[in-house]
């Protein structure tokens, strides 16, 4: 098996998904303050979608068929660098930081992080070819913005309760550490398991993998560079 690298040049087939296929929706949670950490993680210089050609290039396959089914994406991460994978680190080993524990992690100790497997120190988003993505029914509705310091609600309420994202309901919002997020966890059912297995089965149909233990995690099943993880910063200028 070949050892993982760090590699801070940027390949050529290395592209913004926005120049693919613009009618992807993106927000990048990242690059702001509506995620689990409650600030810009470093390494995310603009709010951008970057991923491997061969990727995005599934994804605009994806993409396609969903919008004629009445559906778009909308991704919530693509490339990962790895230092914001190593500031993943970090935050996770300050336990007093929980400032954003009410929403995203309310059933799961801070200590247990690493241990439960909702934080490693390294991660399939640096090699490109894996993003996290949910569904967006049409026409697409404005969605309000996160106000940093407003209450936070659990990510496992009620879709009427928690943050309102205008995305499809999944049961979950993104990045919710919990059970409930598993792709098939038997507690989901109906139409927000319908919704679930329609995102799975249409990127499965376009070449993706999905991660059992968080619906909106996917990996191209092809992917280019698997042994490889990138460090350049997430901006349309590191693809030159």
């Amino acid at each position: 098996m070949a050892l993982a690298q760090a590699e801070t040049e940027v390949p050529p087939d290395f592209v913004a998904i926005r120049d693919v296929n613009p009618t992807i929706l993106q927000e990048i949670r990242y690059a702001g303050f509506h995620n689990f950490v409650g600030r810009p993680v470093h390494g995310y210089r603009e709010p951008e979608c970057l991923l491997t050609r061969q990727a995005a290039s599934a994804l605009h396959a994806a993409q396609q068929k969903l919008l004629r089914q009445g559906y778009s994406l909308k991704v919530y991460d693509c490339y990962r660098p790895q230092r914001a994978v190593d500031d993943f680190v970090r935050w996770a080993l300050r336990l007093h930081d929980q400032r954003m524990k009410a929403e995203f992690y309310p059933r799961v100790d801070k200590s247990r992080l690493f241990e439960d497997g909702y934080i490693a120190e390294k991660s399939g988003h640096s090699r490109g070819s894996t993003f996290d993505v949910t569904l967006v029914r049409l026409p697409v509705w404005p969605q309000r913005p996160y106000i940093p310091g407003e209450p936070l609600k659990p990510c496992y309420a009620p879709v009427g309760e928690r943050f309102p994202d205008n995305s499809v309901d999944t049961g979950t919002g993104f990045d919710c550490f919990d059970t409930l997020a598993h792709t098939e966890d038997p507690r989901i059912r109906g139409e927000v398991r319908e919704n679930r297995l329609r995102l799975k089965h249409a990127l499965e149909e376009a070449g993706f993998v999905n991660y059992p233990l968080e619906w909106w995690h996917f990996t191209l099943r092809d992917e280019p560079y698997p042994d490889t993880y990138f460090d350049f910063p997430v901006s349309r200028r590191s693809l030159g």
